[in-house]
């Protein structure tokens, strides 16, 4: 049974990848990868009104994805931690895994090489 300090690690590790688990912020992710952006950009990107995208943001903050600028009336947001893509290249690789198999159970499947039948 793992001790506290472990159990601890595990669930902060939990948190920052539920932080990832939108659609939306993986976008943004991929935006900011680029360069900073202002918050009326990654608007225009996840095609969601300002308060949802407002959101996701913090949600990416909070987890120490992201950082923040305000610079008058607008806020920049930029990448806190650039080695978060590498974890996005092994999603990628697992995904990738997937077709893989999945082209292969097709291939290898007993329909696959039967003929085709005939229809009167």
């Amino acid at each position: 049974m793992p001790d506290d300090s472990t159990r601890l690690k595990y669930e902060a590790r939990a948190r920052i990848i539920k932080a990832l688990g939108h659609a939306s912020r993986l976008m943004m992710i991929d935006e900011l990868s680029r360069g900073e952006r202002c918050v009326c950009e990654l608007r225009e990107l996840v095609g969601a009104d300002l308060s949802t995208v407002s959101k996701h943001l913090t949600v990416l903050k909070n987890a120490g994805v992201v950082e923040d600028d305000k610079r008058g009336v607008q806020v920049f947001y930029r990448l806190k931690v650039p080695c978060l893509l590498n974890f996005f290249g092994c999603v990628e690789a697992v995904l990738n895994n997937q077709v893989r198999e999945a082209q292969r159970l097709v291939r290898d499947s007993p329909a696959a090489s039967a003929p085709p039948s005939t229809r009167e």
